[in-house]
């Protein structure tokens, strides 16, 4: 059962249509105006089989039906920042959910992050994850087509929805992609992966290995290593950079028209 807790008044749709014409970077690097597109989202409450409720921000493209976007947030939780980039790809057209897979914990530093980052079970981040999915493609404005994308610890959860539930296309930014070519074989559509080649914690050779059990599968991929560091897309760390960013956002959205439309 799924319940929408507020819908998108007058007022909240033009501070929306207002804020869209801002350049991505600029939302995305300014606490006070991602905080402002992050209230034109509407709070979606999801009952999983288990009988967990979870929840996630959605946002909405303007036409429909369309195809969907389940986006999946970095270590440091649901913030403003995924709130943004949902209204982003709400933005390229997609109906787009934000999950929640701290159960409503942000995180504002390191250590928290790590430490809550620690204590998400797999298994309940699984069926988290294939329950917003199946959710999104049975919506009455979706075309059933469904595309993941993460963030660091979203990254590699972006990778994971997709080997349990059937994805049209994934997309990958720095996450943890340490598998087999057996567990790849589940992938049903092609995946996009932007790695850093300075990141020392997803490290090349991590994403060499990725990219061999993909061959090995037999899996559509387009992997893409840059000269920058970890979080690299981030605006608000300083490990950003801005033309990797922009790069492998344009990379992102000619991806997803080529296989979600």
């Amino acid at each position: 059962m799924d319940r929408i807790v507020s819908t998108l008044s007058p007022t909240r749709r033009q501070v929306s249509q207002g804020l869209a014409s801002l350049p991505l970077a600029t939302l995305l690097g300014s606490p006070s105006l991602a905080q402002d597109v992050a209230a034109t989202l509407d709070e979606v409450s999801l009952e999983l089989g288990s009988g967990r409720v979870v929840k996630g921000a959605l946002a909405r493209p303007q036409a429909h039906p369309v195809a969907t976007m389940l986006i999946i947030h970095e270590w440091w939780g649901l913030n403003d920042q995924i709130k943004t980039m949902a209204a982003a790809f709400a933005k390229l057209g997609y109906l787009t959910l934000a999950c929640d897979l701290y159960n409503g914990v942000v995180a504002t530093t390191s250590a928290d992050a790590g430490y809550t980052m620690g204590q998400v079970k797999p298994e309940e981040a699984t069926e988290t994850l294939v329950g917003w999915a199946d959710w999104l493609k049975t919506q009455e404005s979706s075309t059933g087509k469904i595309g993941t994308c993460g963030w660091c610890f979203g990254g590699g959860w972006s990778l994971g929805a997709s080997l349990a539930t059937p994805v049209d296309a994934t997309v990958i930014y720095y996450g943890n992609v340490a598998k087999s070519a057996e567990e790849l074989s589940a992938l049903k559509g092609p995946v996009l992966g932007h790695f850093g080649s300075r990141d020392t914690y997803i490290n090349e050779e991590m994403v060499s290995g990725f990219q061999a059990a993909l061959a090995e599968a037999g899996k559509a991929a387009e992997i893409y290593s840059y000269n920058a560091d970890h979080a690299f897309a981030n605006p608000t760390t300083a490990r950003y950079d801005e033309e990797d960013a922009a790069l492998a956002w344009t990379r992102t959205t000619e991806f997803l028209k080529a296989h979600l439309g």
